[in-house]
């Protein structure tokens, strides 16, 4: 078996960046071609710490705090904002998200390691932030989505432009975790659009075109982790490789990698059989994820050889979402699987 490259999708439970970039260089080290920070501290639970972005806004108000998600009998409790009495839509910025200024903050630590070795020549420093949808969705009650997702998505615009303005694009790989969208087209949760599957491909291809020329940028595909369980348990590959075939016919730039998530009990012809169809260009590279801490070495291997009888390319291996939330003291174990299986 050849070697394989590791991908990490974002979250891992370190102390902060400089933790997480020398708990990298310990285990995958140059076999994971993008590093990201972590998403340590507030970040941690993906988009949660954006109440504070709404919070402090001076147009948009509290309206209430729980939500029901599919296949969750129990309110999850979460704010939801509106905008303001006598507000335009129309005239709201949101100047900043937080996404750029971690990032410097990171970068910095990235950097001084690189000049110690510990970071190594030619790795990127991957930066994961949430699509519009998934901001607009997360934090607005359904009849203000339509009118908040442009303000949204703008402000995501002018974050990724600060941070490919502050670190050289050859640093530099930006994600777009693509989940609602996914979620939705599989009955998952209702939208503010309809035709949820071509209108999602135009927006994802959009969010692309934000992040600068020379910068890599990758999709995570994803159906969701809130207590470490899918919103919904998709029935195949088919959802996801009909998005990677979509939004890498539709971006005007290139795709440099697209992940997808697979659950831990499908070792199945019939999961993987959809990577038949899968037609990326040459320059995307495709990662599954096939690691599980739970069934270890042996479960992921499975996954693998499932996957490889159906894939028509050869593909890299990563866990089906980032990893932050997990009891920190078995991260040794899976990044150890992530290594063993991917040589």
């Amino acid at each position: 078996m050849p070697n394989r490259p590791i991908h990490f999708v974002g979250s891992i439970p370190g102390a902060d960046a400089e933790a997480v970039f020398r708990m990298i260089s310990a285990s995958a080290g140059a076999a994971a071609p993008r590093w990201p920070d972590g998403e340590t501290g507030d970040r941690i639970y993906w988009i949660r710490w954006q109440n504070q972005t709404f919070d402090n806004h001076p147009d948009f108000d509290l309206k209430s705090t729980s939500d029901r998600l599919h296949g969750y009998k129990d309110q999850l409790e979460r704010p939801f904002y509106v905008f303001r009495d006598g507000i335009d839509p129309a005239s709201v910025e949101i100047n900043s998200f937080g996404y750029a200024d971690a990032a410097r903050a990171s970068y910095a630590a990235f950097t001084r390691l690189r000049e110690e070795g510990v970071v190594p020549d030619g790795v990127r420093f991957q930066v994961s932030i949430p699509t519009a949808v998934a901001l607009t969705a997360g934090f607005f009650e359904q009849p203000e989505r339509a009118a908040a997702e442009p303000v949204v998505e703008a402000g995501l615009a002018r974050e990724v432009a600060s941070i490919g303005a502050s670190i050289p694009v050859a640093d530099l790989a930006i994600q777009w975790d693509v989940c609602h969208e996914v979620v939705a087209a599989d009955g998952g949760m209702p939208l503010h659009y309809d035709d949820i599957f071509p209108n999602s491909i135009d927006r994802v291809a959009r969010h692309l075109e934000f992040v600068p020329a020379g910068v890599q940028a990758g999709i995570h595909l994803c159906y969701g982790d809130p207590g470490h369980k899918h919103i919904i348990e998709p029935e195949n590959l088919a959802t996801c490789v009909a998005y990677a075939n979509g939004i890498t016919a539709a971006a005007a730039r290139p795709v440099d990698f697209i992940h997808m998530p697979v659950p831990r009990d499908r070792n199945d012809d019939a999961y993987f059989a959809p990577l038949t169809g899968l037609d990326l260009p040459p320059e995307t590279e495709l990662f599954l994820g096939l690691v599980h801490h739970t069934d270890g070495v042996a479960g992921t291997r499975d996954r693998l050889n499932a996957a490889v009888a159906h894939a028509r390319q050869d593909f890299g291996i990563a866990t089906e979402c980032g990893f932050g939330r997990r009891d920190p003291v078995t991260i040794p174990e899976l990044m150890d699987i992530h290594v063993r299986v991917s040589s």
